[in-house]
């Protein structure tokens, strides 16, 4: 499989369906959502950005970014809900490039 370098947002979805019907997306986070990847030994998984979640909780539920943190780390990232639970990935900060 080659790898797309220019999905939109509903093409990755449906590539990642393609790859892992079983993959789950985290409801509400759609604007977190940067792609999908694998482990070794696993079938495609829903790839979303911390930071982008974390500022969705602000955003949308007008929590503090004490609260989002809290929220996200119990709630969303430590929710293990079987083999298709997507990957949260802390984005790179970008300095020192």
């Amino acid at each position: 499989m080659v790898p797309v370098v220019d999905q939109s947002f509903a093409e990755a979805l449906e590539a990642l369906s393609e790859e892992n019907p079983e993959a789950l997306k985290a409801d509400g986070f759609d604007a977190a959502f940067v792609g999908y990847g694998y482990q070794h030994g696993s079938d495609a998984l829903a790839i979303y950005d911390e930071d982008k979640c974390i500022k969705i909780l602000i955003e949308r539920d007008d929590m503090t970014e004490e609260q989002a943190v809290d929220y996200f780390y119990y709630n969303v990232k430590g929710a293990f809900v079987g083999d298709g639970t997507p990957i949260f990935m802390t984005p790179r900060s970008g300095e020192g490039e």
